[in-house]
């Protein structure tokens, strides 16, 4: 039997959610090897959001099954009132799971994802805004320009080709020292990155006066959250590998995928050392002590990070 009545009766007004929701989706199952840094990297990327971010919004963060210091620290952060939303899971969904409940549960009517390891740099979030308005159907604005498979945006050029309102240019747009600092980010050597700047190049638009790069990619990205919600649900039956589905699916569906021209975002990857900001110079980026230099030998490099997946797979893979 109730006793009295209950208090929320007398509630008049609710919060409303802001129009954005940027979903930050973190995965740190220790603190040590590749995770090491992780905590720092996690807190840098959050830290970067709340600080460079040009327009109102809610901040959701979905904690794909951490380890205990990960999971305090984000408790710590939602205390605090520097997360709005905090989904912890016990376990790890992969991202295919993740999305699943992200882009199903977010508030926002416009949905920015990023990997945990992303640092945004001022005026991100109000440019990937102005591109994801001013252009027709578009289904991704990814925050950085840099270069991504032309299979995955055959759709955007097809358009662009057949808009008369859109000015088109190719080639090396990209400059030489924001494509090196981002590729050199995901772990490739000079030489690799040297001969994927040569041997491909950038599509640059222009459309009622706003420019655009043609790529985007799921590691970072602002959408309409009801286009996103069309792709629901995404099955992968692996933690990592299988990503690139949204990218493929959009471009299927013929939805414009974009970056602006500037680099506004960065892949921190698993550590902050190298990190010098927007304008990184390529000296910067390439002086290592001779360790380093063996260590991204290609042949020693390949062999360790060989030995270095199957031990992971043995132990977290199960």
């Amino acid at each position: 039997m109730r006793v009295g009545q209950n208090p929320a009766k007398f509630v008049k007004d609710v919060a409303t959610p802001e129009r954005i929701t940027v979903a930050v989706l973190n995965y740190i199952p220790f603190l040590s090897g590749f995770y090491k840094e992780m905590l720092d990297v996690l807190r840098t990327c959050l830290n970067s959001i709340q600080e460079t971010a040009d327009l109102p919004f809610d901040l959701l963060v979905f904690d794909n099954g951490s380890c205990a210091e990960a999971r305090r620290f984000l408790l710590d952060e939602y205390e605090r009132g520097a997360i709005q939303y905090l989904t912890l899971s016990q376990k790890n969904l992969g991202k295919g799971g993740a999305w699943n409940m992200i882009l199903a549960g977010a508030p926002g009517e416009i949905l920015v994802y990023t990997d945990n390891d992303c640092l945004f740099y001022p005026g991100w979030m109000s440019r990937s805004l102005q591109i994801l308005e001013t252009y027709p159907k578009v289904g991704m604005v990814t925050a950085r320009p840099f270069r991504t498979s032309p299979e995955l945006y055959s759709e955007t050029v097809r358009w662009a080709e057949n808009t008369a309102e859109v000015q088109i240019e190719r080639g090396n747009i990209i400059p030489w020292d924001v494509f090196f600092a981002f590729d050199r980010s995901l772990g490739q050597s000079e030489e690799e990155i040297r001969a994927h700047y040569e041997n491909s190049e950038d599509i640059h638009l222009v459309y009622r006066d706003m420019p655009a790069v043609v790529g985007a990619s799921h590691w970072q990205f602002m959408a309409r959250k009801e286009v996103l919600q069309s792709f629901l649900p995404f099955s992968m039956d692996r933690p990592m590998g299988q990503v690139r589905q949204l990218d493929r699916r959009m471009n299927e569906q013929g939805y414009l995928r974009l970056m602006p021209v500037e680099p506004l975002a960065m892949n921190m990857s698993n550590t902050l050392r190298g990190l010098t900001g927007v304008n990184q110079t390529r000296s910067a980026q390439i002086r290592q002590p001779a360790r380093a230099r063996l260590l991204d030998f290609l042949p020693v490099k390949r062999l360790l990070l060989f030995f270095y997946d199957t031990i992971f797979h043995w132990y977290y893979d199960r």
